[in-house]
């Protein structure tokens, strides 16, 4: 599961927050740092984790497969995958983030970037 928070870089280990018009950054009580479009210079999508996710579910079906057949490979293929985003945000003041987010914040963060 995701942990919506600043894994590295600035900011690191401060958790993400959610408005109506945007992400922010909580850096203290009652304090954030918006992610938006005039805060925003660019952003990047850095993670290999749904191929990773992919490749897995591939293998424990081929290991399903081989234990109990046919209804094996299907209960290692339909796994529930997990969608995670790694990514690399770099602001207009010069600090740059990374993190991790769901997909609920990820596509809040497409829909406000965009």
């Amino acid at each position: 599961m995701a942990k919506n928070m600043v894994i590295a870089g600035d900011y690191k280990n401060k958790l993400l927050g959610s408005t109506m018009k945007y992400l922010t950054i909580k850096t203290g009580f009652r304090k954030s740092v918006p992610i938006s479009k005039e805060t925003v210079e660019a952003y990047e999508v850095v993670d290999e984790e749904h191929r990773t996710k992919a490749m897995s579910a591939i293998g424990r079906g081929m290991v399903g497969s081989l234990a109990l057949g046919p209804a094996g490979l299907l209960a290692g293929l339909s796994a529930k995958k997990k969608k995670a985003y790694l990514v690399a945000i770099k602001f207009k003041d010069g600090k740059e983030s990374l993190i991790e987010m769901n997909d609920i914040m990820y596509k809040h963060l497409v829909q406000t970037l965009f």
